[in-house]
């Protein structure tokens, strides 16, 4: 191949490229516009739960409900491995 057919094969993927974004900013606009707004954030600024959704707080959690608990792969926690 020589050079010129090289710089025209690229500029042909280029123009390719251009007009596949091109249809997905097309595509995204009418998904944005399709889809309904956002759901409000609360005072606090966070948004409101959806359906399935659990948040996670950033409080630490209760060792107490972890004393019992075996470690994966590892067995229960004070006794060894086997």
């Amino acid at each position: 191949m020589s050079l010129q057919d090289e710089l025209t094969a690229v500029q042909h993927h280029l123009d390719d490229l251009v007009r596949t974004v091109g249809r997905l900013e097309r595509s995204l606009a009418q998904l944005r516009e399709a889809d309904p707004a956002p759901a409000a954030l609360d005072p606090a600024g966070h948004a409101a739960p959806v359906d399935g959704v659990i948040a996670i707080t950033e409080t630490p959690y209760d060792t107490a409900l972890w004393t019992d608990s075996d470690d994966e792969g590892l067995g229960v926690r004070g006794r060894h491995a086997p």
